[in-house]
């Protein structure tokens, strides 16, 4: 009888452990993979929104950092790329060439 309350006790964490792991741990592994994918993917001239809510226009991407240009002035600023929150506007420069030359 005690041997059968400790598996139904050690089923129960097990279980617990399962649905802990389903709702909260996978969800936020797959928001993180999709954060570091966008921020690998940015290229000069995307528009962005930083975690700080500064809205501007990516200048240069390097290894670490992404230098932004911001206001009417075009002051370019050096943020780190986990600062980068989300990309409001893609660059499609690349695509639309590629279809212009197509097209001839």
């Amino acid at each position: 009888m005690q041997n059968n309350q400790m598996i139904m006790a050690l089923g129960m964490w097990v279980l617990i452990f399962v649905i802990f792991y389903l709702l909260l741990v996978r969800p936020q592994k797959k928001k993180e993979k999709k954060l570091t994918e966008m921020r690998n993917s940015l290229e000069k001239g995307d528009t962005v929104v930083t975690v700080g809510g500064i809205i501007a226009k990516v200048s240069k991407v390097e290894e670490e950092k992404v230098i932004l240009e911001l206001g009417p002035n075009r002051t370019k600023v050096p943020f780190e790329r986990w600062a980068i929150g989300r990309i409001i506007e893609k660059t499609q420069t690349k695509e639309i060439i590629e279809v212009e030359e197509k097209m001839d």
